[in-house]
Order: structure tokens, then sequence, then C-alpha cells
């Protein structure tokens, strides 16, 4: 299987659910093609214990869905299963920190924490996360507020944005892990349960 394969299977899957069309966008990545955050411009094969990225998304009545999955095909390494695990606990402590008041910069700071305190980065170096946490999404799949290092807005309730602390590590792999909230009148709520385990990727 290549990777063109699973792109034509996203854009039936969504069509199927009903959205309004065919994916919007979708990225598919495999081996060490999953460590570059926006993918690669060539197709890749799928072999025996490599990393899978997926990032897909289409919309609804106008409105984006975007979401990200990483896995393993086979049976993840010691390697994998760590970096897996850091990106799981880094995109939780972004959430927690996601609370009315908070700037949207603090989910960034609070992903960033747990990974450097894992000895990956700092900052935006890779191996570790060179890019924001999280983006806005609604009648734009990238829009305000951004979950971003020196975006002082204000969390408020109504704000839908994504948790992706993406975990980046050159020649070597990636893995994101991407779902999507929104702040309550009572703090953040997850529109999509994000995943279990590694061997459960998909809650």
């Amino acid at each position: 299987m290549d990777t063109r394969e699973v792109q034509a299977f996203l854009d039936k899957a969504h069509i199927a659910c009903g959205m309004d069309g065919p994916s919007t966008f979708k990225i598919v990545l495999f081996g060490e093609a999953t460590a570059y955050p926006h993918g690669v411009p060539y197709p890749q094969k799928l072999a025996e214990n490599d990393m899978v990225l997926i990032d897909t998304g289409a919309t609804m009545h106008g409105y984006h869905s975007d979401i990200t999955r990483s896995y393993v095909f086979g049976e993840p390494n010691p390697r994998q299963r760590e970096i897996w695990e850091l990106e799981k606990a880094a995109q939780k402590a972004a959430f927690d920190a996601a609370q009315i008041g908070a700037a949207c910069s603090a989910p960034d700071d609070a992903a960033r924490k747990v990974i450097e305190t894992a000895g990956l980065g700092p900052g935006y170096q890779t191996p570790g996360l060179p890019h924001r946490t999280g983006h806005g999404v609604g009648l734009d799949v990238h829009e305000h507020p951004y979950i971003v290092k020196g975006n002082h807005l204000p969390l408020a309730p109504g704000m839908c944005f994504s948790v992706e602390p993406m975990i980046c590590s050159y020649g070597e792999f990636g893995v994101r892990l991407e779902d999507h909230a929104y702040i309550a009148k009572d703090g953040p709520r997850w529109f999509t349960e994000p995943s279990e385990s590694m061997n459960v990727p998909f809650s």
C-alpha cells in the first residue's frame, strides 16, 4: 500500500459520513516522512514497523474538521513507544492548561515543559516541538485563536482550537496526536476523544 491509496480511502470515507464533500486536506505519511509537520511532496510505500501519521478533515455546513492520529504498522520499538507516550503527555498538559482567562500561549508553554523535561528541544529545536501547539478552527481550518508562544489573548468560552504539540525527530520519525477542543463555560472540553494508547489510537 502507498500513501495515495490511503488518501483515496479518506475521500470516500468523508463522503460516506455525509460531509460536504471529499477531504479538504489529507496528509498521509509513513516512516521517516512522519517527521515533517506538513508532509513531503512524494508518495511513500508502507513497510512493516513504520510509524504512520494521518492528518485529515472535511467540512460540514462549511465548518472544518481536523484530526491527526499516529501509530505503528506492526510492533512499536521502544523509541517509538517512548516518543508516542511523551506526545500524549504533552497533549494532555496543553489541554489542562487551556483554562478560561489563561493566555493562548499557556497550552503551548505547558506542552513544551513536558517535552523539554524529557530532554528534547529546548524551544523550537529538534528533536522536539518545532511549531505551534494549536490553531483555531471554524469556517477556516486555520484561524484565530492560535495556541502559540507570545499570544497573550485570554482564552474565553466559545473558542475552538486544536491541541497538537507534534514531536519531530528529522531523519527518524514524528508523532502528532491532534484533537480539537472548545472552551465551555466551565473550562476546556474535547470535541474528539484523544487516543487511548499507542495500541488503541482510535478511541
